[in-house]
């Protein structure tokens, strides 16, 4: 393990006025979402939008890398260019979700854990030929009656350190993902406690695992209420807190912390994260990880004319600007009149 390099790559993917798009969709979420609008779900139709998000002209200035799936990560543009060649050319690091999914964790009837250690390392080095520099792996906890349990936090924890070593192993940067899941009836004090004992038992087990946090990247949720509980918490209050649990959990000499949109609006998930940005003082930079969160808008003008590619570039790349100026502390509400769409 080259540590200097790592933390180079690390630094990099959370550089000054960007964040990551993620693009890593499986071919069955590729499928729900372009079901939903009509678009049939072929292998050629999602190389086809892979291929707008990929080339989007000027994307550069506000994405420092994407998230790729299996498959993305092995298609090839118009002109017969692999997808990770036509990011690099453009400065994005290429990078590639590992994990196998969520699966319902054994005595823990609605708690699950993710898969996908086995057979790790070896396609780690096929994916590094491939061009991936950076992997993610996202693990998922409920909260619930009598959830999550010590047993789901513990195996997850345990799971992404297992992870992200087997990453550094293979010289690339882990992306470490605990996802607090916003579905429930919890309140926000309730998020907090939950997502404070997930950090505490991640970064605990990565210590175990030797894992450098140097050479890593948190991928985590906002402190947030959950989206049926009666009271949604203001801005103010959903920053402040999630700063107050980063500072509390995270390590400092981690290179950079980047959320989810995890089930908030597009707009909703900038305003958090500029509102972070606007408090400060934060020993890491706070920035983004999105996929629906910047995809949204894209995907609808594509569905609706295929032709439409430009339009639809001009969407992400608004809303990806939108999201670098939050990781700045620097975005309106007001700028939002500016979109080149509907």
């Amino acid at each position: 393990m080259d540590a200097q390099k790592l933390n180079t790559i690390a630094k990099a993917m959370v550089a000054k006025g960007k964040g990551i798009l993620a693009i890593d969709e499986s071919s069955g979420t590729c499928k729900k979402r372009f079901d939903a609008l009509g678009v049939d779900c072929t292998e050629e139709n999602r190389r086809k939008y892979r291929q707008l998000l990929v080339s989007a002209p000027g994307i550069e200035q506000y994405i420092s890398g994407m998230i790729l799936y299996d498959e993305t990560l092995r298609q090839k543009d118009d002109a017969g260019v692999a997808f990770s060649e036509v990011l690099n050319k453009k400065g994005i690091i290429p990078g590639i979700k590992v994990d196998m999914g969520p699966k319902t964790l054994a005595l823990h009837g609605n708690e699950v854990v993710t898969e996908g250690l086995d057979g790790l390392r070896e396609r780690l080095a096929e994916y590094v030929k491939l061009g991936a520099q950076f992997a993610k792996w996202r693990a998922v906890i409920t909260i619930g009656p009598d959830m999550p349990s010590q047993a789901c936090i513990a195996a997850n924890a345990h799971a992404l350190a297992r992870y992200a070593a087997l990453v550094q192993e293979a010289d690339m940067v882990p992306m470490v993902e605990p996802e607090i899941l916003m579905d429930g009836t919890h309140t926000i004090e309730r998020c907090y406690e939950v997502t404070a004992k997930t950090l505490q038992a991640l970064f605990a087990q990565m210590t175990e695992q030797g894992v450098v946090t140097e050479g890593a990247i948190l991928k985590v949720s906002m402190v947030l209420a959950g989206k049926d509980y009666a009271q949604q918490a203001q801005p103010e209050q959903v920053a402040e807190m999630t700063v107050k649990c980063l500072k509390e959990n995270v390590p400092a000499t981690l290179p950079g912390v980047v959320f989810l949109s995890g089930g908030q609006s597009d707009e909703n998930s900038t305003i958090h994260l500029d509102m972070m940005n606007k408090i400060g003082g934060m020993p890491w930079p706070l920035s983004f990880s999105y996929g629906r969160g910047i995809q949204a808008p894209a995907l609808k003008i594509w569905a609706a004319n295929m032709n439409d590619v430009e339009k639809a570039q001009a969407a992400l790349a608004f809303r990806a600007k939108m999201n670098s100026l939050a990781s700045l502390g620097q975005y309106s509400p007001s700028l939002e009149n500016e979109k080149p769409y509907a």
